[in-house]
């Protein structure tokens, strides 16, 4: 048992383990409706959106967070517009912002000098540097983003039902998609330096997945969810510390190990309980 424990009194890991909570717990609120709503792919779009943001202030010597957000806000601003004025679809709205702001953050990063190691950064999170400032950020974020849920959960729930009734209800589905960006926007930006913009997605996703197995309810979803985050930082914390892995990659492949075991074990229970029921039906 030391042999778990023991990364753990360290303060860096203990700070990496809150920070890692704080991102789960958002994750999970924002994951839920991610999954629920199928928006798997507006969650990849935005991680890779960061790109350039996080470039530019990173060459530029500015916090990193804030580019990262203003490069998420300029893309969720972008899909909308070219939904409303060049009439795309949502997918193909993504998949060309999706291409571009990559293209741009890979631009900015070629032409700037000596960009290695916070390249490295950008792209796979560095958890264990998670300092007291960054800690308070997450706890503000998920502050937001728990209230921001909470208030529009009537024309959420509405929202993922069907548009029209949301319409007809008057829960203003427009703004409650507009809540929803906003909400995976918040985490993937939140959770940009734990597992970096490439692996931020396993983290809001999986969780959720490995939850929806087990219940269908969208609060007991994200309190599981959240749980089995946790869970994911702390086993891949203890994983990377022995194995010498990248924490960030370990923590989100510790989270899609998860959600396959999840999803495996509720398959066989689904068969036990078939065949268990068979013979009962059968003798009938």
């Amino acid at each position: 048992m030391t042999s778990l424990t023991d990364p753990f009194a360290l303060e860096f890991v203990q700070r990496a383990m809150l920070g890692g909570t704080l991102v789960a717990i958002l994750c999970a609120v924002a994951g839920t409706w991610v999954v629920v709503r199928g928006m798997a792919f507006l969650g990849e779009a935005l991680a890779h959106g960061m790109l350039p943001g996080v470039a530019v202030a990173t060459v530029l010597g500015l916090p990193v967070l804030v580019g990262a957000a203003a490069s998420a806000v300029a893309m969720s601003l972008g899909i909308g517009a070219l939904r409303r004025r060049a009439k795309l679809s949502y997918d193909t709205s993504i998949g060309l912002l999706f291409v571009g702001m990559l293209a741009l953050g890979v631009i900015v990063i070629s032409h700037a000098g000596s960009f290695a190691t916070d390249a490295t950064a950008i792209l796979f999170g560095d958890i264990l540097a998670i300092g007291v400032d960054d800690l308070v950020v997450l706890a503000i974020a998920v502050a937001v983003g728990v209230g921001s849920a909470t208030l529009a959960h009537r024309s959420l729930v509405a929202l993922a039902v069907d548009e029209r009734v949301a319409r007809v209800l008057g829960l203003a589905p427009r703004l409650a998609q507009t809540v929803l960006v906003g909400l995976v926007t918040l985490a993937v930006v939140a959770s940009y330096q734990a597992v970096g913009s490439l692996l931020v997605v396993g983290l809001l996703v999986a969780p959720a997945v490995a939850a929806r197995q087990w219940t269908t309810r969208l609060v007991s979803t994200m309190v599981l969810a959240a749980a089995i985050g946790t869970a994911a930082v702390a086993a891949g914390l203890v994983v990377s510390w022995h194995a010498a892995t990248a924490a960030g990659a370990t923590i989100a492949a510790t989270a899609i190990v998860a959600a396959g075991l999840s999803w495996a074990l509720r398959g066989v229970i689904v068969a036990v309980r078939r065949r268990t029921a068979s013979p009962v039906l059968s003798s009938a």
